[in-house]
């Protein structure tokens, strides 16, 4: 009961209240759609695998 308002249900406040923390819920993303390649300008797919193939001897 209140002990402001007699005869009216007590509130809790935020501090009181229970949190459930088991969900994964995601907040923001992990990469934005302006640091991807497309946002960079860039075309996808990439040239990895000429990088590799074109890596200096001494590399190894």
């Amino acid at each position: 009961m209140s002990t402001e308002f007699p005869g009216t249900p007590a509130v809790r406040g935020d501090d009181d209240r229970t949190v459930d923390l088991s969900d994964d819920f995601v907040v923001l993303p992990e990469q934005t759609a302006d640091d991807t390649d497309r946002g960079w300008g860039e075309r996808s797919g990439g040239n990895d695998d000429w990088l590799l193939a074109e890596r200096p001897p001494h590399w190894d």
